[in-house]
């Protein structure tokens, strides 16, 4: 394992960077309206905006000052084969959720995750425009705003359960059998996991193609708080591989994780031709 010095003061300069972005962010933001930020497309069609790529200069230049040995790999920064051979990385997306932040959705957030040898070691997920911070180290917890958190107690899935799930996914688990209500979109797919750490959601899912930077640091916020985050076959996520892509992704807490990945397998089996 990889020793940092001064952790906790390291981590805290995260987190500060963190808000700063946040802040940056906040200036093109406008709630129930459309951002004011210049808005161009990706290869693939996916939008971003000038609040995107400025926010990833921020935190590039304010983070590799914090721990230049670190690795950088970020959704708005030309990926380099270099962070490979790094045992530390920072993986970051500078505003996840940016559909939702485009059109004035407040479920945006900050996503900022230091990755040691494949897993997160710290995680931030900030939502400025809700006021939300969730912070987690490895092994010391995690927290909202400065209170530590945990996942639901609930023991088994049920109608009253709450998940998060796209919408094509939720009909096909409601096939299969698994009950639960399903609640409004959130735009941000790590807010979407920090929710079910924090017990507002009893499950969610992610369907196939998120990529590291929008999972790592919601990862590790979940598993300090009781949950799993994991594949269809059960297995924790490995990050900063050479393909940063994923499947079909799960998250609830520990104790029903197996039932919902179980449901989730039988629905995907279901969907094949």
């Amino acid at each position: 394992m990889v020793s940092i010095s001064h952790r906790e003061g390291l981590v805290a300069s995260f987190v500060e960077a963190t808000r700063g972005a946040g802040e940056l962010a906040l200036a093109y933001f406008r709630p129930g309206e459309a951002t004011n930020a210049g808005i161009s497309h990706k290869k693939g069609g996916s939008p971003v905006t000038q609040a995107d790529y400025l926010v990833d200069q921020y935190l590039k230049q304010h983070l590799a000052a914090l721990l230049p040995e670190a690795g950088w790999l970020s959704e708005e920064t030309e990926d380099s084969s270099a962070r490979l051979s790094k045992d530390l990385v920072f993986i970051v997306d500078p505003i996840d959720g940016t559909r939702g932040f485009m059109t004035g959705h407040r479920s945006w957030a900050v996503a900022v995750a230091l990755v040691e040898l494949g897993r997160p070691l710290i995680g931030i997920v900030h939502a400025p425009a809700l006021g939300e911070t969730y912070v987690a180290i490895k092994g010391e917890g995690a927290r909202l705003n400065g209170r530590t958190i945990a996942v639901s107690k609930l023991d088994a899935m049920g109608a009253g359960a709450k998940v998060a799930a796209p919408v094509f996914l939720a009909e096909r688990l409601h096939q299969v059998g698994l009950q639960f209500d399903l609640q409004p979109k959130i735009p941000s797919l790590a807010m979407r996991i920090a929710n079910v750490a924090s017990g507002a959601l009893d499950a969610g899912f992610a369907s196939a193609n998120s990529h590291d930077w929008d999972i790592a640091a919601a990862d590790l916020i979940l598993h300090e708080a009781g949950g799993r985050l994991a594949s269809l076959d059960g297995c924790a996520i490995v990050y900063n591989l050479r393909d940063t892509r994923h499947g079909l992704l799960t998250a609830a807490p520990a104790q029903i994780h197996a039932e919902v990945t179980a449901a989730a397998r039988q629905a995907m089996i279901g969907a094949r031709p």
